[in-house]
């Protein structure tokens, strides 16, 4: 596979994808940190307010090391914010703080995606990490059907984390529009402040559609390689 074009092309279109995807997350949450929001509230005290206002009382909200590390703990119910977002009063920090509830409110309210990807989480990381190999291991056995089966498990076990990118999708996006929802209904940000909050949004969505794309990208080529395989016996 290291000597094949296909393989290099599949991988750096993948990693093209996030490094843009990063940096246009970055760049727009840089440019709406700058701008403050008028009522002056802070990410966290959004957080608890919007909390309060879905009757959530259960769900602590605290502050976390790193940039950009915001995210909400189903297990422990706690909604960590960054420290460039839980003490912020600018417009990009509220819409991501925000968007974390919105996964707070999710889960109140058992929203099937969100279920599925939090019961999926082990079943991903132990399918990726070992199905690659299985199906290396498959493919270099030789072309006997007992390798070829080898390596079509192993793929099936690799699909869990394309899979579990694929239903992070609907997950952050509902996140972002239910945060987007009752910042304009609270009257938090007003509407000319809401069209930066989603520009931060839209763009931490990217990340996930890139690296869905490049799982799928992934997937298909060893898909290919293993038919190819086949093909050749």
């Amino acid at each position: 596979m290291f000597y094949d074009p296909v393989y290099w092309i599949v991988i750096g279109a993948g990693l093209l994808l996030s490094m843009w995807a990063s940096g246009k997350v970055k760049s727009t949450f840089a440019r709406y940190s700058q701008v403050p929001s008028r009522h002056g509230l802070s990410g966290a005290q959004v957080a608890r307010a919007i909390l309060q206002a879905n009757d959530i009382h259960d769900v602590t909200v605290e502050p976390v090391h790193g940039q950009l590390t915001d995210h909400y703990d189903p297990r422990a119910k706690v909604l960590r914010l960054s420290e460039v977002v839980y003490g912020s009063h600018s417009v990009a920090a509220l819409g991501v703080a925000a968007h974390e509830v919105g996964h707070a409110i999710q889960h109140a309210h058992g929203y099937g995606p969100l279920q599925f990807r939090s019961a999926w989480v082990p079943v991903a990381g132990i399918g990726s990490n070992l199905g690659f190999w299985v199906m290396i291991a498959g493919l270099f056995m030789g072309y006997t059907s007992g390798s070829m089966t080898m390596a079509w498990i192993g793929l099936g076990l690799f699909a869990t984390a394309t899979v579990f990118t694929l239903v992070t999708l609907p997950v952050e996006f509902d996140a972002s529009k239910r945060a987007l929802v009752t910042l304009q209904s609270s009257g938090v940000l007003a509407s000319d402040e809401l069209v930066g909050a989603k520009k931060v949004l839209d763009a931490a969505a990217m990340t996930y559609v890139a690296a869905a794309a490049a799982s799928v990208m992934t997937l298909l080529y060893w898909a290919m390689q293993i038919l190819g395989s086949q093909r050749d016996d």
